[in-house]
C-alpha cells in the first residue's frame, strides 16, 4: 500500500513507520488519521511482521498533535466537534491498541512530543527518547479542555505528574531525565543514536517468537480495563492459548540448556 503523510519500511521482520509531515512538525490531520488505520490493520494481518517501530522524520519535533492550520481549512478537522453524536477521538485511529494491533510497538521520540503526540506514546510497549526531547500538553494555555491523551497518560505516569503536565499547558516542558523518572519513556540516548537504538530494541523483540510476544501484550494490555481478580482468569486463558501455540516456534529445551548468561544490564 501507499500511504501519503507516513513511510513504511519492512525487514527482518520489523515494520519501521515514519510519521513524514516535517514541514508541519509532524503533526497529523484527517488524512493522517486514515493512514494509521490502514497501516495498523495491514501490518496486523502480515505474519512476516513481529515487531514496529514508531519514529518520526527529522525535525524540531517528533509531533505537535493535531495540525491546527489543515484544520481551519473546509474538511480539514480531524474532530467533527459540532457533530456531538458521531464525535469520535482521533487516538482511536492513530494507537495501535485501539486498532487492535497487538504486535509489540517501539517509539522513538525525538524533539516536542506535545498534546494529540501521546496518543501514540500511550499504546506504545517500549518508548525511547533522544536527550532534546521534550513533552507538554498545550490545550488548556489555549483555552481547550485536555482530557482524551492525559487520561491515557494516566496508565503509566503518576497523576499528579499527568495533572502538572495539564494544568501548566505551555508553561513548563518535560525533560528527557524527568520524562525517564516519571514514566513516560524507559531510556534516554543521544539524538544521533535514537534511530539506531530503536532498532536494536526491535531486533531482538522481533526475534522471540511472535505468538509470545503478540500474546503477552494483548493479554497486559486488555487486563488494564478489568478488575484484577477478573484480569488473572483471562490472563490463564491467553497463557492456555498461546503457550501451545508458542512451542514449535522455539526450542525451549535448547535454550534452557544454554547457560551462558547473554543479556545486558540497563
Amino acid at each position: 500500500m501507499s500511504y501519503r503523510t507516513i513511510l513504511l519500511e519492512i525487514a527482518d521482520h520489523v515494520a519501521t513507520i515514519t510519521i513524514n509531515r516535517p514541514e508541519a512538525l509532524n503533526s497529523f490531520t484527517r488524512e493522517m488519521l486514515e493512514d494509521f488505520a490502514a497501516v495498523w490493520k495491514a501490518l496486523g494481518e502480515n505474519d512476516d511482521v513481529h515487531c514496529c517501530v514508531l519514529r518520526a522524520a527529522p525535525g524540531r519535533a517528533f509531533s505537535t498533535g493535531a495540525d491546527v492550520k489543515a484544520a481551519q481549512q473546509p474538511g480539514g478537522a480531524v474532530v467533527d466537534l459540532a457533530n456531538i453524536w458521531h464525535c469520535e477521538d482521533p487516538g482511536k485511529y492513530l494507537g495501535p491498541k485501539s486498532q487492535n494491533f497487538w504486535k509489540p510497538v517501539i517509539a522513538a521520540v525525538h524533539g516536542m512530543a506535545a498534546g494529540g503526540a501521546f496518543y501514540w506514546l500511550n499504546e506504545s510497549d517500549i518508548v525511547i527518547c533522544s536527550d532534546d526531547a521534550t513533552f507538554f500538553d498545550p490545550h488548556v494555555t489555549y483555552g481547550m479542555t485536555s482530557a482524551l491523551e492525559p487520561i491515557g497518560m494516566t496508565y503509566k505516569m503518576p497523576l499528579q505528574d499527568v495533572l502538572r503536565m495539564v494544568l501548566l499547558g505551555n508553561d513548563e516542558r518535560v525533560s528527557a531525565e524527568t520524562a525517564m523518572r516519571i514514566g513516560i519513556v524507559s531510556e534516554v540516548v543521544p539524538l544521533n543514536q535514537l534511530w539506531s537504538r530503536a532498532a536494536e530494541l526491535a531486533a531482538i523483540v522481533a526475534a522471540k517468537p511472535p505468538a509470545a510476544t503478540a500474546g503477552s501484550v494483548k493479554a497486559i494490555w486488555q487486563s488494564l480495563d478489568l478488575p484484577r481478580s477478573v484480569a488473572m482468569t483471562q490472563g490463564l486463558k491467553y497463557c492456555q492459548i498461546g503457550n501451545p501455540v508458542g512451542i514449535p516456534q522455539v526450542d525451549r529445551a535448547a535454550l534452557m540448556a544454554d547457560k551462558a548468561k547473554k543479556f545486558t544490564l540497563r
